[in-house]
């Protein structure tokens, strides 16, 4: 299997998270392919997910399931 290529990712964090380093950035502007990565270390590694996975993911978290 093929890694993505995540060297045009642009990453952003959430506008609740402070400005602190202490939290998630997400890069929406892939195709496909949504990248999470740790803002503490943004060489590191990187988790990625569908599209449908993260937006199922989203809804848990916003509906208190998750």
């Amino acid at each position: 299997m093929t890694s993505p290529d995540l060297s045009t990712a642009e990453f952003r964090k959430s506008s609740r998270s402070g400005g602190g380093d202490n939290c998630v950035e997400v890069a929406t502007n892939l195709p496909g392919l949504i990248a999470v990565r740790d803002s503490k270390d943004p060489t590191g590694p990187m988790l990625t997910f569908s599209p449908t996975t993260w937006n199922n993911f989203l809804t848990g978290i916003r509906s208190g399931e998750i």
